[in-house]
This record gives C-alpha cells, sequence and structure tokens, in this order.
C-alpha cells in the first residue's frame, strides 16, 4: 500500500542466515560449523560440508562429534551444500553416492540433491576437505594405526595430537590448511594437514593430510617419520622459542601495561626432507582488543629467528643469521656504493636474486639458501670499505 517498489516478481528472503536455512531444509544432517564463501561465476556462494552419521553402526568405536558433541560411530562427508549469497538458493550435492544413509535420504525426498556431476566446475574448484571430518579421522587413528594385534592389544605405541602455545596457555594443535608439494609429487596443491606425535611425548612421530584438489579430492594419507630419526615436535619448538633470549625479552617489554602479546598458531610446514616451523606473533592493545601482527618467528631444528615479516624470517633462517637482540630489528641498510664496477655487481646482485626467488617458489630450499649466500657476498662486495679514525 505504501510503495510501488513490489513487482510480480518480487520475494520476500526468509531464514536469511544460512546455518539456519540449511537446517530448516534438510534436518536430518549434520552440518559444518564453518561455511566459506566463494566467488564462482561473478557470484558469491557460500559452501556447508553436510554429513551423515549414526550411533548404531556395528562393531565400531563411538567417539563425540558436532556442534552438540553427540556421541557417534559412523559419519560420512557425503553432501556439500551450496547457498547463493544474494538469493538463497540452495542446492544440496551428493559426493558420496556409496554413503547408505545418503542413499536412504535420497529415496525419501528425491528432488531434494542433486548429483556431483551437476556441480559447476567454478565451484568444484573451491572445495576443501573438511576439519571435523579429519579430527575424528585423526582421534581414530591415533589407536588403529597399530596393525600388529599384540601391539594393539597392549596399547604399546599410541598417538595422539600435540600441544602448542596459543595466546597465554596451551592447546592441542587444530587441523590447518596450507599449499605444498607432497613427497613424490611435482606440483604443490591445497591441503588439510595435522601434526602426530607419541603418546606423553613431544617428538613428531608423522602427520596426516587430507587433499582437497581435483582428482586427488577427499585422499587422506599419512606420512611416517623413521623412528631412529628425531624431529621436533610443536611443543619442542615453543620451548625453543621461549629459551631464545632475544625474542624472549622483546616479548616481555611487548607484554606490559595497556598491552598484550598474543602467540598465533604454530604452523608445521614440511619442505622435503626437512621441517619448517613458522608461528605470527600478535600484540592487542587493551582498550580496542583489535590485534596486530607485529613479528613472525620461524625456526628448524637448530635455529629460531623472528623478523617483521614471513619473507624476511625465512631469509634469516635459511642465510644462518641471529635473532638481533635488541627489537629483533633486521640489519641496518647499508649505504649506497660508488665504487666504479658496481654496475655489474648490481646486475649479478639482481639476477642472483631473482634465481633465488625462483627457487622460493619452486620449493627448493637448499638452491634458494645457496643463491642467496651468494647474494649476500656481491653485497658485501659492493658496500665501500669502512674508514679508519
Amino acid at each position: 500500500m505504501l510503495t510501488d517498489s513490489f513487482t510480480d516478481d518480487t520475494r520476500l528472503l526468509w531464514r536469511r542466515q544460512i546455518q539456519e536455512r540449511v537446517r530448516r531444509i534438510a534436518p536430518f544432517l549434520e552440518f559444518d560449523d564453518d561455511p566459506y564463501p566463494v566467488v564462482a561465476d561473478g557470484r558469491i556462494v557460500w559452501i556447508i560440508d553436510a554429513y551423515t552419521k549414526t550411533n548404531r553402526f556395528p562393531y565400531a568405536a563411538p567417539t563425540r562429534f558436532g556442534r552438540y558433541g553427540g556421541r557417534i560411530n559412523y559419519v560420512r562427508n557425503a553432501v556439500k551444500v551450496a547457498v547463493d549469497a544474494i538469493d538463497g538458493t540452495v542446492r544440496l550435492y551428493v559426493v558420496d553416492p556409496d554413503d547408505a544413509l545418503v542413499q536412504v535420504a535420497r529415496r525419501i525426498f528425491p528432488s531434494l540433491f542433486s548429483d556431483m556431476d551437476e556441480m559447476p566446475e567454478s565451484l568444484r574448484a573451491h572445495l576443501r576437505y573438511p576439519i571435523d571430518l579429519l579430527d575424528v579421522q585423526a582421534s581414530q587413528y591415533f589407536i588403529y594405526h597399530m596393525t600388529d594385534p599384540r601391539v594393539f592389544y597392549n596399547k604399546e605405541d599410541p598417538w595422539e595430537r600435540p600441544r602448542e602455545q596459543y595466546r597465554t596457555g596451551m592447546q592441542p594443535v587444530k587441523a590447518y590448511y596450507i599449499i605444498m608439494t607432497l613427497p613424490g609429487e611435482t606440483k604443490p596443491e591445497y591441503l588439510l594437514m595435522l601434526p602426530l606425535t607419541p603418546s606423553r611425548k613431544n617428538n613428531m612421530i608423522a602427520w596426516m593430510a587430507g587433499r582437497c584438489d581435483g582428482k586427488n579430492y577427499g585422499k587422506l594419507l599419512v606420512y611416517k617419520f623413521p623412528k631412529e630419526r628425531l624431529v621436533l615436535g610443536p611443543q619442542q619448538i615453543e620451548a625453543n622459542i621461549d629459551k631464545n633470549d632475544a625474542i624472549s625479552e622483546q616479548i616481555t617489554l611487548w607484554d606490559q601495561s595497556g598491552s598484550r602479546v598474543i602467540r598465533g598458531n604454530l604452523l608445521v610446514i614440511p619442505i622435503r626432507d626437512s621441517i619448517l616451523y613458522a608461528e605470527p606473533l600478535y600484540l592487542e592493545s587493551e582498550q580496542t582488543r583489535f590485534p596486530e601482527l607485529k613479528r613472525v618467528i620461524v625456526a628448524t631444528k637448530d635455529r629460531v629467528v623472528m623478523r617483521r615479516t614471513l619473507r624476511e624470517a625465512l631469509d634469516a633462517v635459511v642465510t644462518g643469521e641471529e635473532t638481533p637482540v635488541a627489537g629483533t630489528e633486521p640489519p641496518p641498510e647499508r649505504p649506497p656504493p660508488e665504487h666504479p664496477a658496481v654496475g655489474n655487481a648490481a646486475r649479478k646482485a639482481i639476477e642472483t636474486f631473482q634465481e633465488a626467488q625462483q627457487r622460493l617458489k619452486e620449493g627448493d630450499w637448499a638452491g634458494y639458501g645457496e643463491a642467496m649466500k651468494r647474494l649476500r657476498g656481491l653485497l658485501e662486495k659492493m658496500s665501500p670499505p669502512s674508514e679508519t679514525p
């Protein structure tokens, strides 16, 4: 009565909150608490992982799962839900047609579900292995990785989730997404990863990864380290960070009245035959409560450095630079060279730097470190000699 903006095509969008919307449509599914938006064909679409589950599967170990922590002994990520952010259209795509529970649901509601072949490629490119599923699979694998009956019966080799320093306390490490090249592969891919440690020990024994890309989507891999090789776990790296005098002094200085230091999640990043560890450091004011990234800590088995950016920290840990004591600042810039041969040296330095960036892009850390060392030598040669007083 009050406006002529309404037409015959006008619709009232009810239940606009996407979690409430999908639960109203398919209350028999368990929905992930972490929907994520993607851009597909020029539109914003929310993707939500949906699970079929039961607590009545015979001869299966029970565990807790879902937003209410209910006990189950069967779960499958059988459905991917796409919700258009503009008009609210909901599509349920079956990604696991062999799942018995989703087969029953399809027979009851035949028009509700779509085959995976009907999902646009623009959406498929954004599918990811769900964290909730990896968590429950890892919790079972802690015990069932033991295939020797005697070892299994005596529980001689249980595994567990490692712990990390987060904010001001310790917590279990959560699975995280990462882009890396798997052993034996030639291209980097998007993975969901979780490091694993032996029960009541801090060294890392293995890591689990859920693959997300292309035809490898949904595959779960576990890489075990040789038992004779000591690989530091997250808690051991956290201890090494605490033992670093320069870093500890800086954290204590920042963590004064009016502000507090927040240590972010520690990432374990396998790179070829080595392991790299990275942890962000945030500073938060007690008044604004808005964290600001201040430093990035990068560590290896033998070295811990802290710099303003990830790139600076990587350069330092590869070239062997130690963390400065005063404020962990990067080395001061050198004055511009004035040597007659600086032109050729500068060109060589630029070529060496470009080579280092290419090595870094390819994940060749040994080649990257060698190029950075040569670059450092070139820069030192370009610097003018210090004057004698």
